[in-house]
């Protein structure tokens, strides 16, 4: 678990990106969030976005962000059954793998920031759905395979061929073959 910050304030006054990464698939989870939020709301939020899909994980590494390192939390997570472990002060990188997804997180964000006009907050759910149906080359396949046994059946990058193309009965013939 960590966090993007510095971001620009979107509509619904987001300012930051709470990210969360499974170790066994490296499935990711971008959560807009704001700096001002309180532990209880991430809390609520995790419970909302992570607990209802996967249950409690057993232990979770998270940097020292004061979030992390309330009692609150810790009685939490202790609560739900997980240990918190936490990275190292300076050498963040016990976690890299949440610093290695931010960074493509950050790439894909300023690949596509002009096109957001500021609210990147409306296409981070599109942005997580790219991420977790990338091909990963440390254990050859998709975190959405590696999570549900399957490739994901997606229409995404369709609209790319263009309107015509995509209503030309090969094409169809041709996707639903592959699919």
């Amino acid at each position: 678990m960590d966090f993007v910050v510095g971001l620009p304030r979107t509509r619904r006054q987001h300012d930051s990106i709470w990210v969360i990464v499974g170790r066994l698939t490296k499935s990711a989870y971008f959560l807009p969030v704001k700096v001002s939020y309180s532990v209880e709301e991430y809390a609520k939020l995790y419970i909302k976005e992570i607990v209802k899909l996967h249950g409690a994980p057993l232990s979770i590494i998270s940097d020292r962000g004061a979030q992390f390192t309330s009692y609150f939390w810790r009685s939490f997570q202790s609560w739900l059954g997980t240990q918190v472990k936490l990275s190292t002060a300076f050498h963040p990188q016990k976690d890299g793998q949440a610093e290695r997804t931010i960074q493509t997180l950050e790439d894909m964000l300023r690949a596509c920031v002009i096109d957001f006009k500021g609210n990147w907050d409306d296409h981070l759910p599109l942005i997580e759905f790219s991420y977790n149906n990338s091909y990963h080359s440390s254990y050859s396949m998709a975190p959405f395979e590696a999570l549900c046994g399957r490739s994901c059946r997606s229409p995404v990058g369709w609209f790319e061929v263009g309107e015509f193309a995509l209503l030309s009965p090969s094409v169809v013939y041709e996707a639903t073959k592959k699919v």
